[in-house]
């Protein structure tokens, strides 16, 4: 990227934060990502080339680190303090889109493999069960997929092709209505008495599942610009909110 040439604040800002790619990126750093292969999983449709190079250059700004991984192969990506110090500004970012660019998920959106990471990321492990648990996505429709979330007390895993271990619980949604729960438009109750998301296995996992996950970061504002919205409110600007 070139540099603008100016001396403002936000000239040098934008000279960092700027390119098509790199805020995602950091989303994907802020939310714990730090192997290149994990950062790609969250960003379909960037190459890896251009994921490398967005990284380097975060390295020159001295946004990011690149290290040695913690198990001695590869490289981890890790914020610096400045890097660290953008964690609000990536947040405030998506608020701000929330409040004045909100609209409904359409499937060509949403990405069931991308969600499914999401949600992996999102794992609260303070409350998972004490045992290792299996959870097999069966998203139906656009982009029909299964997947199998493994959670246990160390490292939850996502599995592309079945991970020799039974399923406990098997979802069965489509990814627009498994996208509304993880963003906060629709709770997972009410998804499914909506029969919108469909949860097999035995009650005691069923009732706990919707507690395993933090869901979006950005829950809160969705929420909250939806209780403004029935109470009368905007939260739009004049060109916003095409699909709400």
């Amino acid at each position: 990227m070139r540099d603008y040439g100016q001396y403002c604040p936000v000239s040098l800002g934008s000279e960092v934060l700027a390119d098509r790619w790199t805020p995602l990126i950091l989303r994907e750093m802020v939310l714990g990502n730090t192997r290149f292969n994990d950062i790609e999983r969250g960003l379909p449709g960037i190459s890896r080339t251009l994921l490398l190079q967005r990284l380097r250059h975060l390295d020159r700004k001295g946004v990011l680190q690149r290290r040695p991984a913690a198990g001695g192969r590869g490289s981890e990506y890790h914020l610096t303090a400045a890097g660290r110090d953008l964690e609000p500004v990536i947040i405030a970012l998506g608020e701000w889109a929330v409040r004045w660019m909100f609209s409904e998920p359409e499937p060509a959106e949403v990405d069931p493999v991308g969600l499914t990471w999401w949600m992996y990321r999102r794992v609260d492990r303070s409350r998972l069960p004490d045992r290792r648990v299996v959870i097999e996505f069966d998203y139906r429709g656009h982009g029909a997929v299964v997947i199998w979330l493994v959670l246990d007390r160390g490292e939850p895993s996502v599995c592309v092709k079945h991970p020799g271990f039974d399923s406990d619980i098997v979802v069965t949604t489509e990814g627009v209505a498994m996208m509304r729960v993880f963003s906060g438009i629709d709770t997972l109750a009410a998804a499914v008495a909506a029969g919108t998301v469909q949860l097999a296995g035995p009650p005691s996992l069923t009732r706990s599942f919707g507690r395993w996950f933090l869901w979006s970061p950005f829950l809160p504002a969705v929420r909250e610009h939806l209780r403004a919205k029935d109470s009368g409110g905007t939260g739009q600007g004049s060109g916003a909110g095409q699909g709400s």
